[in-house]
């Protein structure tokens, strides 16, 4: 069979920055193996499969090593995708069913607004080894339902991380978020490593932001802000805390359109 295949840069309104996702919408049923294969081939972050439902889409995200239970960055270009290729009204909300739950996107101007579940960050003791594999000293640990989270001193410290990777696998966690407060524009930054799913950097990760968003807005006294990824591509998402939810708004531009074969 043959299957249209985008790739799409999220949380940026440039090419070649932010994170690249594929997104592909099945035209029939297909197996895990298959779609693990096709992630594996695309070599990104996150592959998202879309599958139609009579109350929405459904919305699974592979990396080249796994099914993972949530993704930020491929459920707003899976949006952008919806939309722009008119699979979708414009002026209607995208509906995502997943692992993670009923997952929503809405337009706001040139902006996806995502609805998230927010995650609770828990102090953590730090390990030994840590410092030695951040190459900087951590100022507080917290774990997530998915994530390892390491506090650093400053936004320069976060920009400059050149971390070991290798090391940091020994780490029980699907990535490690490291995050400062902002010194000027953006509120926080941050950059996220996810060694054990073959991804040393992510560029920009949404679902990072659903325990970012809470850890900061306490930090910070503040409900909605703005952050940026400091990863080479770097991407800027906007953060609005609401209770047990996450409301994470990016952009998002589609890069190339192709055929599996």
């Amino acid at each position: 069979m043959t299957q249209s295949i985008f790739q799409i840069d999220a949380f940026t309104d440039t090419v070649f920055k932010g994170n690249p996702a594929a997104v592909c919408l099945l035209d029939k049923g297909a197996g895990d193996d298959w779609m693990q294969n096709v992630a594996r081939e695309m070599n990104l972050a996150e592959t998202a499969f879309l599958e139609r439902r009579e109350d929405g889409f459904g919305l699974r995200w592979f990396t080249p090593a796994a099914e993972v239970d949530l993704c930020g960055h491929a459920t707003l270009a899976s949006a952008h995708f919806l939309w722009e290729q008119s699979h979708l009204p414009g002026d209607q909300t995208a509906r995502f069913h997943t692992r993670s739950g009923l997952l929503t996107a809405e337009r706001d101007g040139a902006w996806i607004v995502l609805d998230f579940p927010a995650l609770t960050a828990s102090a953590a003791e730090t390990p030994d080894f840590l410092a030695d594999a951040l190459g900087a000293e951590p100022v507080a640990c917290c774990t997530s339902e998915y994530d390892f989270l390491v506090e650093l001193a400053d936004e320069t410290a976060v920009r400059t991380l050149a971390p070991d990777h290798a090391a940091l696998k020994a780490i029980d966690a699907r990535g490690i978020i490291v995050t400062a407060q902002g010194d000027g524009e953006f509120d926080f930054v941050s950059r996220f490593f996810a060694p054990r799913h073959r991804i040393d950097e992510d560029p920009v990760t949404g679902s990072a932001h659903c325990v970012l968003g809470p850890y900061w807005g306490a930090r910070l006294g503040k409900d909605a802000m703005t952050a940026y990824q400091a990863s080479e591509r770097g991407g800027v998402v906007r953060v609005t805390c609401a209770g047990e939810r996450v409301r994470l708004a990016g952009q998002a531009v589609t890069v190339m359109e192709g055929t599996l074969l």
